[in-house]
């Protein structure tokens, strides 16, 4: 009866973990229907198969009554949460049945008592949920959950009045419905129960919201560590992250002569430096479909699968964080490489941490240490995977430490 820094990538709705927080629409729409659009549907249709027998099964009545709680709980299940759209959604179903309804029976429909009980308790549950939904978190939104639940056990109080009535085939009278002390116990015993079970649901909803409020601050610092992608595939599966070797693209941005420059600035001024540049980089980096990306001090690394991704990042971080270190006078260069890594969760079994691991990783940090402030360069590997019209800079060699041979490089233009 009841009812490593902050991401600004957007998005995806719908997405595994956002359904594990919020629902997914089936959830939801179960919820609906089974804690509000179905409950005095469900109600009328016990009593009419009680007046009339299984014969009921056999005329459309049913049929549309169904049809339209369904209708009702899709429709409330789809629209978003406010007043106005809440007291609507709930005359779905009463406007929909009787639409149907009368066009067979005329205004015989609304001789039915039951017929109009449908649109009362709709109304009633309507302007209780829009207030709630105006109200927001507070004591008021309490009383008025309390108040909803109160209606809906009322809904069976009200069913059963009707069964006698329409059973009995007399003028009902509340004075004479009441002189019955079984009818009063009814009665009261309903009150209370909407009144227990509102409060029950006011707890329900508090620790839900607790709950869901907890969950998006650890989604959110989860994200921090592993990226959205990441987190998603071992929420998925746990598995999904144990090392594994892989093809991949790695970028590495760092800026030139940091450390000398903020040792002659103060910590703040450091930080808005950092700050300013992070800004800069991190929708870059998820703009151009990153896997996993990490800030550490001034280093920026990103992991993708394709070397034309992380070049075309690379295009595209060179212009935005000129402009972001242009007034500090400072400048990034960019190394890019691509080859077989591994990659997964690293760590103890009390901590752990993605991370990709290997010789592909460590060469691009080579190529990045030797391009200069506002130069990217992508290595062999990286300029075959191009497209043709790629436009690249002369060949250059470098002779960087552990590598035998002299390793090829183009700047990005």
């Amino acid at each position: 009866m009841t009812t490593d820094t902050s991401s600004e990538r957007p998005v995806a709705l719908g997405s595994a973990l956002d359904s594990r927080i919020s629902g997914s629409f089936r959830n939801r729409f179960e919820q609906e229907l089974f804690r509000n659009s179905g409950q005095f549907p469900i109600a009328n249709l016990l009593l009419e198969l009680l007046l009339e027998g299984p014969a009921v099964f056999l005329a459309p009545d049913v049929y549309t009554l169904i049809g339209a709680m369904l209708l009702q709980a899709w429709v409330l299940t789809r629209w978003k949460n406010t007043a106005p759209r809440r007291f609507l959604g709930n005359l779905v179903g009463p406007a929909a049945y009787t639409a149907v309804e009368a066009c067979f029976e005329g205004w015989e429909f609304f001789a039915a008592p039951n017929h109009i009980a449908y649109w009362i308790f709709a109304i009633a549950i309507g302007a209780l949920q829009a207030a709630r939904s105006r109200a927001g978190p507070g004591p008021a939104a309490g009383v008025l959950v309390v108040l909803e639940n109160v209606v809906r056990a009322a809904i069976l109080f009200v069913m059963y009045a009707i069964f006698e009535l329409l059973v009995d085939g007399t003028q009902f009278s509340a004075a004479a419905f009441f002189a019955d002390r079984a009818h009063l116990f009814i009665g009261l015993a309903t009150l209370i129960l909407g009144i227990s079970v509102g409060l029950a649901a006011l707890s329900e909803y508090g620790y839900l919201a607790l709950l869901r409020e907890t969950s998006t601050q650890l989604q959110r610092y989860s994200e921090w560590l592993l990226g959205r992608d990441l987190l998603e595939r071992v929420i998925a599966n746990p598995e999904a992250l144990t090392m594994v070797r892989r093809e991949r693209a790695i970028l590495f941005m760092d800026i030139r002569g940091f450390t000398a420059w903020s040792e002659r600035r103060s910590p703040e001024t450091v930080v808005q430096a950092l700050n300013g540049y992070y800004q800069a980089a991190e929708p870059v980096v998820w703009r151009h479909g990153a896997i996993k990306m990490k800030f550490s001090a001034d280093e920026v690394l990103a992991v993708f699968a394709e070397p034309r991704q992380a070049a075309a990042c690379a295009m595209e971080l060179r212009t935005q964080t000129r402009q972001a270190l242009s007034s500090w006078e400072l400048g990034a260069g960019i190394g890019v490489h691509s080859g077989p890594v591994v990659e997964g969760l690293l760590g103890s079994s009390g901590i752990k941490g993605y991370d990709v691991i290997g010789d592909t990783v460590n060469t691009a940090k080579r190529i990045e240490g030797a391009a200069g402030g506002g130069e990217a360069l992508v290595s062999e590997s990286v300029r075959a995977a191009l497209d043709p019209g790629t436009p690249l800079g002369e060949r250059r060699e470098l002779v960087v430490k552990g590598k035998e041979a002299p390793l090829a490089v183009y700047p990005l233009l």
